[in-house]
């Protein structure tokens, strides 16, 4: 082992982070159970009181634009608490009784005035289904009667009556004509051309050569009495065509009479049964005035046409429901609804969540009707609660602009998206718009949320309710105790093997690991659930009855193989020298930085070398990660900042001369974040000063202008990740590694980190400004200034003084030669 100074050793001891500090242990015997099996399964929500108090406030504002917003992170319980909000607000609720209107049923009728626009009526809860039976009896019961009525002997015989004497009083004309015509010397034929005058020559027809042997005087008084005894039948031909038309007039009275008889009796008892409804009323009304006037549907002479030669060459017309008109299509069936419907849409297409009129390919084209109107989401929702999904809702076209429109005028017309933002004239059936009256519930994420609320001018005014889901809660006894009670009910929901004390108190550790807070708990009961049913399989595969605490670790080290390919690899790489990062001795303006590396649902900390290289010059600090086009914003404001540390400290009394690079080495992707910003300016303080690091430290930490050490995330992982490769190096008992003083809290270590702590192999310091920091790195003093404002000359802040000061009088010297360089040219 390196020997180190006792100084040092004083120096390191100072900021050594306590080994209780590491990591936040739940003791199983506080658990008061011999397992959870003996606990009440859990059925209220842990945590959450900001969102649930906003959700009970959403649902119980029945208002317009009081829809609500939930957002938060994946796995918190936002849709399982919708759920169970939903379903508690709905019991709570007093239940409909059977002959309860609300909520009502809709359905879709043939209008008599426009075939183009259905109507929309409303009816009673559960009656929907009893209109369209009702209206299919009516049918079914005028066809029975009509059919016996116009096919009985007493009908036919007054049909008869009427046109025998038609046609007696129209042989009556005829003959009376006929007897004129042939005392005026005609004959008087019928022909299916017309009727013909033929002159008679001694009671016989003349012949064409007898009627040309005439003198025109004769000619002449022919014709005139062919003229007069046309004019004649002509006037009883009209009277006759009269009477015809008084015969058909009598055979549809008696049509229309025997249908009034037909369709009185029914049509009364419905609009008795469905008084109450104006509107279906005023359906059944034209429902009978359509009968009336379409009679020849129900006598049954819409037969099929004969088939003759021309016919087989024509298209095949699809056949027709000739009692269409008196359909009724079910559109919204709340018949089996208990309470205000729920409904939660996992696929928001445009005609899933507003419905559809659907077509029927007929012959190369398409054919629609009023029963192939279909309900969405929407309208199933009225007067109760629609549950959505952000990302679904904006990832099918149109659908958020119509979804606003819809709640804003609080109605919904179906139609084809194309006609709904104007992009094509309205084609085919126009249905009634009907109300829209659900609350809304969206469930997404909070950068959506934030995305919307910004960008979106109607959004506020859509969603005035936002329910925001945490995803930590305070480590409190009571949350404790929760996180049993929710382990126990999720065992006996699913079937799983009960936890013994131990291994509740790794899922509660592993809870606080997630939000790495030693003072939290994780609320992504997803990942909980996880861990939950691996550790039964564990269980299950070594035969125990319970889940122990040892069957947890080995789901969580089972489930960290399976996906840690990649660290092990980049590890091996390290060991084998192909990743240079020493983990020994000391180099001057070299540091170890940690960064996170993130691939999906794994993420691991990974050592990197940073350099820094000093000399003389005005460029300032250079960080080649920016010239190179490899880092981020974030990561460049950290560079900048280092300058204005330098300058605040060293710059006070002379410019600020120096040339810096500074470098990721062998880093060849992007690189983002400032927790690398101390580690840079360690590295730029060592080169300065000429004193060197050990290589046995890593460092992480953001820094501020004033040498402050700011907290950073993934601490956890970026200690373990030193911690792997010092292990495959040979642990000395010099390695560690250096964070801000703020993250302790922040520490949930694994247990053999803890225990290499524990055994004095591996070390954890603390620092919270960059002299602390230096002083660990380098274990010599930081430096103070003193009454006359300077630094000792050996500690590292006066090295590093003593270095800027050489630099500018450097630069002071060399202008002047520079100058007269220039003016010679």
């Amino acid at each position: 082992m390196p020997y180190q100074s006792n100084e040092e050793m004083q120096m390191s001891s100072l900021f050594q982070v306590p080994l209780e500090r590491l990591a936040w242990r739940c003791d199983p015997s506080l658990l008061p159970f011999a397992c959870t099996a003996d606990m009440t399964p859990l059925e209220d929500f842990v945590g959450q009181e900001r969102a649930m108090r906003a959700i009970e406030f959403g649902l119980g504002v029945n208002k317009p634009g009081f829809n609500i917003f939930v957002t938060g992170l994946t796995g918190t319980g936002k849709t399982t608490i919708i759920k169970a909000f939903l379903k508690k607000i709905t019991a709570e609720e007093t239940p409909p009784k059977d002959d309860s209107p609300f909520p009502e049923d809709w359905c879709y009728v043939y209008n008599f005035s426009d075939a183009d626009r259905p109507q929309a009526l409303n009816i009673r809860r559960g009656w929907g289904k009893i209109l369209k039976r009702d209206m299919e009896v009516l049918i079914q019961t005028l066809q029975r009667e009509a059919k016996k009525t116009f096919e009985s002997e007493d009908f036919a015989r007054q049909r008869q009556v009427i046109t025998e004497r038609m046609q007696k009083e129209q042989q009556n004309i005829m003959e009376s004509l006929v007897e004129e015509a042939r005392k005026d010397g005609f004959a008087l034929r019928f022909s299916p051309s017309g009727m013909v005058l033929i002159p008679l020559k001694q009671g016989k027809p003349m012949q064409e050569e007898e009627y040309l042997a005439l003198s025109v005087e004769e000619k002449k008084a022919l014709e005139e009495k062919r003229s007069a005894i046309e004019k004649s039948v002509e006037e009883a031909l009209r009277g006759a065509k009269k009477l015809e038309r008084e015969i058909a007039a009598k055979l549809e009275a008696l049509d229309q009479q025997t249908g009034e008889y037909l369709v009185r009796i029914p049509l009364s008892e419905l609009k008795e049964k469905y008084q109450g409804y104006p509107k279906v009323l005023s359906y059944l009304d034209a429902v009978r005035d359509h009968i009336l006037k379409n009679l020849q549907r129900f006598k049954g002479s819409d037969g099929a046409q004969a088939v003759t030669p021309l016919s087989l060459l024509q298209p095949v017309e699809p056949p027709t429901d000739p009692f269409l008109p008196y359909r009724v299509n079910v559109f919204v069936d709340n018949s089996d609804t208990v309470g205000p419907p729920i409904v939660i849409e996992t696929n928001p297409t445009y005609h899933n969540l507003f419905g559809v009129v659907e077509k029927r390919p007929i012959m190369g084209g398409y054919v629609t009707d009023f029963t192939m109107i279909k309900a969405g989401s929407m309208s199933r929702a009225n007067g109760g609660y629609l549950v959505l999904y952000d990302r679904d809702v904006l990832a099918n076209p149109g659908v958020w602009e119509a979804l606003k429109r819809v709640i804003k005028n609080r109605e919904l017309c179906i139609e084809e998206p194309a006609a709904f933002f104007g992009w094509i004239p309205p084609q085919g059936l126009r249905p009634d718009p009907i109300p829209a009256d659900a609350k809304v519930i969206i469930i997404g994420d909070p950068m959506l949320y934030h995305y919307l609320s910004t960008m979106d001018p109607d959004f506020r005014e859509t969603f005035k309710v936002k329910a925001d889901f945490d995803f930590e809660i305070d480590r409190t006894k009571d949350n404790i105790v929760a996180y049993a009670c929710f382990i126990s009910a999720y065992c006996q929901r699913e079937g799983l093997r009960h936890f013994d004390p131990s291994g509740v108190a790794r899922i509660i550790e592993y809870g606080a690991r997630l939000v790495e807070d030693q003072k939290k708990l994780s609320t992504r009961f997803s990942d909980i659930v996880d861990v939950l049913i691996e550790s039964n399989y564990w269980a299950e595969k070594a035969g125990s009855e319970l889940v122990t605490g040892g069957h947890v670790e080995k789901a969580l080290e089972e489930k960290a193989f399976r996906l840690n390919l990649i660290e092990k690899r980049i590890q091996e790489m390290i060991t084998q020298g192909t990743l240079l990062v020493d983990v020994s001795g000391s180099v001057v303006g070299q540091v170890n930085g940690l960064a996170i590396y993130q691939l999906g649902d794994f993420s691991f900390g990974k050592p990197s070398r940073i350099t820094a290289k000093t000399f003389l010059g005005r460029s300032g600090i250079i960080n080649i990660e920016r010239e190179a086009k490899l880092s981020g914003k974030t990561h460049d404001k950290g560079v900048l900042i280092l300058s204005g540390y330098l300058g605040a400290k060293y710059a006070q009394d002379r410019p600020l001369s120096l040339s810096a690079s500074l470098c990721f080495e062998q880093s060849y992707e992007g690189i983002d974040g400032d927790s690398a910003s101390s580690t840079e300016l360690y590295a730029t303080l060592s080169s300065l000063s000429g004193i060197p690091i050990k290589q046995g430290l890593a460092v992480t930490g953001s820094v501020n202008q004033n040498g402050e050490i700011q907290a950073i995330g993934g601490i956890n992982r970026k200690i373990e990740g030193f911690f792997d490769v010092c292990r495959l190096k040979e642990l000395t008992g010099e390695q560690g590694v250096l964070i801000p003083r703020s993250n302790v809290r922040n520490l949930m270590l694994r247990r053999d980190v803890v225990e290499a702590v524990e055994q004095g192999k591996f070390h954890i310091y603390s620092v919270s400004t960059i002299d602390e920091g230096i002083e660990v790195l380098t274990g010599v003093p930081a430096g103070q200034r003193d009454s006359e404002d300077h630094y000792p000359t050996s500690s590292v802040n006066g090295l590093v003084e003593k270095q800027l000061k050489e630099y500018a009088d450097r630069l002071k010297l060399a202008a002047p030669a520079a100058q007269k360089g220039a003016e010679k040219e």
